[in-house]
C-alpha cells in the first residue's frame, strides 16, 4: 500500500487527444515555415565547404586564410590590451587624485584654523574689555588658560566673566559657580533669548497680553542679564572718560553663546547664530550704543592634548571630520550616570553606546530603509543637544579648586578695580529670582576635565602624525578595547553562580554498551 502511494501519475491519454496534439503542432509548423519563407530567412545555415582538394593552389589558400584569422585575433587581443591598460590608467589617477585629498583637506583645515587665529589676536589687541563666555553647565571646562593669560597680559585691559545658559542648570549649582568664579574676576549671570528677531523684520502687535509673564519667560521669549551687563559696560565707559568708544571684545569656545549675547545687547540679530558649531568664521563689530562697541570673534581652537570629553564638547573635529560622531558620543556617554541618561531621554537601559542610539534613534524615528535604526542620525542629535542650548546637566563645583599661577592677588584686585561689584552682585541675585530653573533631580550630573587648553597661534598647531603611525594607535586602542570587552565578560562569567558542573568523564562507547543499554544515564555526565 505504501508503495502504491508513492507511485508516480501515469502520462497515458485517449488517442483522439494525442492525434489532436500532433494535428496542432504540424498546423504550428507549417505557419513558421511559411512565414520565414515569406521573409526570405533559411532555417539552416549551410555549412562552409572549404577548399576542395582538386581546387590548384590549395596549401596557399589555407595559408592564407590562417593568416587572416591569426590577424583578427591579434587585433582583438591588442583592443582587449588596450582596454585593460586604460582601466589601469584610471584607476591610478583616481588613486593620486585621492591621496592629495587628504592633504588638500588638511591644509583647508590649518587655513582656516589661521583665520580663526588672526580674528582672536584682532579682537584681543584691539579690545579695551574681553569678556570670556562661560557656559553654566561646565563653567571651568569653558576656561582657556592661555586665552586669559593672553589678556592678562596684554596691557591695562579687563577680563569679565558672562556665565551664559543657566536656565539649562539647577539653581544652587549657579550660586556656587557664581560665587567660585567671583573670587577671580567678575562674573554677570546671563540668559539669552531665543525668539530674537532680524532688525528687517518688524514685531506683530499682540492683541492680547499673557498674565504669566513668568511662563512666558520660561519658554526663552525673554532675556536676563542683558540690562544689568550693559549698564555695567556704560558706566566703565562712562569713566574712562575716552573720545573714542569703548571696545568690547566677546571670547570663548564654539557654541557657549557668544553671538546670542551680542544679539541680546543690541536688541536684535545683529550677528548669525545656529545651532552647529563654528557658525562664526570672521570678526564681526556691532555698536551697542555711541560710547560702547561690541566685537564678536570665531571660538578659540581646542588643543588635541585635551582630554576626549573636552575635545567632543569645545573641539570642531567631528565637523571637520577628524573624529567620528559615534566616539564623541561614546566619550560623553562615558562621563555621565547611565540612569539619569535613561531618564532625560526615556530609554530602557543599554550595554553600550550603540544600542543607546538604537534605542533613542527607535524612540525619535530616526529609521532608514527597511526599519532599520539610523545610529548616526541619532548621534548628531544627542551631541546637539549637548553642545547646543537644549540639555540639562551639570557639574560640581571642585571643593579643593585652586587659583591658575598666572592669576595672583595684584592681578585680581586691577581686574576688580573700576567695576560696581556691589551692582554686579544685586543684579545676579534679582536674575536668579527671575525665572524657574531646572530640577536638581532632572538634570545629569557630568564630570568635568577641568580648564580646556586652546591654540592662540599657528605655531602652537601640532603637525599631523604619519598614516601607519595612526593605525598603529588605532589597532593598539582596539586591542585594549577587546582586551577590557573580554576581562568583562570573563568577570561576569566568574559573578554569576553556577549551578551545573561539567566534568569530565571517560564513556564507553563501545558496540556492545549501544546495543545492550538504550537508556541514558544522566549521573555519568553530570554529577
Amino acid at each position: 500500500s505504501f508503495s502504491s502511494e508513492l507511485r508516480k501519475a501515469s502520462k497515458r491519454i485517449s488517442c483522439s487527444k494525442r492525434y489532436k496534439i500532433q494535428k496542432k503542432v504540424r498546423e504550428h509548423n507549417r505557419k513558421l515555415k511559411k512565414e520565414a519563407k515569406k521573409k526570405g530567412l533559411k532555417k539552416h545555415v549551410k555549412k562552409d565547404p572549404g577548399v576542395p582538394n582538386s581546387a590548384p593552389f590549395k596549401e596557399e589558400v589555407l595559408r592564407e586564410a590562417e593568416q587572416r584569422r591569426l590577424q583578427k585575433e591579434r587585433k582583438r587581443q591588442a583592443k582587449k590590451e588596450e582596454r585593460a591598460q586604460k582601466r589601469k590608467k584610471e584607476k591610478e589617477a583616481a588613486v593620486k587624485e585621492a591621496e592629495p585629498s587628504a592633504k588638500k583637506a588638511r591644509k583647508q583645515i590649518i587655513k582656516c584654523k589661521c583665520c580663526r587665529f588672526s580674528c582672536l589676536k584682532k579682537v584681543i589687541d584691539a579690545s579695551d574689555v574681553v569678556i570670556e563666555v562661560l557656559d553654566a553647565r561646565d563653567p571651568l571646562g569653558c576656561r582657556c588658560p592661555q586665552l586669559e593669560e593672553a589678556v592678562l597680559l596684554g596691557g591695562k585691559k579687563k577680563l569679565l566673566f558672562v556665565l551664559t545658559k543657566i536656565d539649562l542648570v539647577p539653581k544652587e549649582n549657579v550660586e556656587k559657580w557664581i560665587d567660585c568664579l567671583q573670587r577671580e574676576f567678575p562674573v554677570v549671570a546671563f540668559k539669552a533669548s531665543t525668539q530674537m528677531r532680524d532688525k528687517t523684520v518688524k514685531t506683530k502687535r499682540k492683541r492680547v497680553v499673557p498674565s504669566n509673564v513668568v511662563l512666558d519667560r520660561s519658554k526663552g521669549a525673554a532675556c536676563f542679564g542683558s540690562e544689568c551687563l550693559a549698564e555695567l559696560l556704560s558706566a566703565y565707559a562712562a569713566k574712562t572718560q575716552s573720545e573714542a568708544a569703548l571696545k568690547v571684545g566677546v571670547v570663548g569656545f564654539p557654541n557657549v553663546g557668544k553671538s546670542s549675547l551680542i544679539n541680546n545687547l543690541k536688541g536684535m540679530m545683529a550677528c548669525h547664530v545656529g545651532i552647529a558649531k563654528g557658525t562664526t568664521k570672521s570678526m564681526q563689530e556691532v555698536h551697542m550704543s555711541k560710547i560702547v562697541k561690541l566685537m564678536d570673534s570665531p571660538g578659540v581652537v581646542a588643543s588635541p592634548s585635551n582630554p576626549a570629553a573636552s575635545m567632543a564638547l569645545r573641539s570642531l573635529q567631528v565637523e571637520e571630520g577628524q573624529q567620528a560622531v559615534l566616539d564623541a558620543v561614546n566619550t560623553l556617554l562615558k562621563q555621565c550616570d547611565k540612569s539619569q541618561v535613561m531618564l532625560q531621554y526615556t530609554v530602557p537601559d543599554f550595554r553600550n553606546s550603540l544600542e543607546f542610539l538604537t534605542l533613542l534613534a527607535k524612540k525619535r524615528g530616526f529609521l532608514q530603509k527597511g526599519g532599520v535604526p539610523n545610529t548616526e542620525q541619532a548621534a548628531n542629535t544627542f551631541l546637539t543637544d549637548w553642545t547646543g542650548a537644549k540639555l540639562s546637566y551639570h557639574c560640581k563645583v571642585p571643593g579643593n579648586y585652586s587659583l591658575p599661577n598666572y592669576v595672583t592677588e595684584e592681578v585680581i584686585a586691577e581686574m576688580q578695580n573700576g567695576w560696581d561689584l556691589a551692582k554686579v552682585k544685586a543684579g545676579n541675585m534679582e536674575i536668579l529670582k527671575g525665572f524657574k530653573f531646572p530640577n536638581l533631580a532632572s538634570s545629569i550630573g557630568f564630570v568635568s576635565r577641568g580648564p580646556t587648553a586652546g591654540l592662540l597661534t599657528v605655531a602652537a598647531v601640532p603637525e599631523e602624525r604619519p598614516p601607519a603611525e595612526r593605525e598603529a594607535q588605532h589597532n593598539s586602542e582596539n586591542d585594549e578595547v577587546m582586551m577590557h570587552r573580554n576581562l568583562m565578560f570573563c568577570l561576569f562569567i566568574a559573578d554569576k553562580p553556577s549551578k551545573v558542573h561539567f566534568q569530565p568523564v571517560p564513556v564507553d562507547i563501545s558496540l556492545s554498551t549501544v546495543y545492550t543499554d538504550d537508556a541514558y544515564d544522566f549521573n555519568t555526565d553530570f554529577k
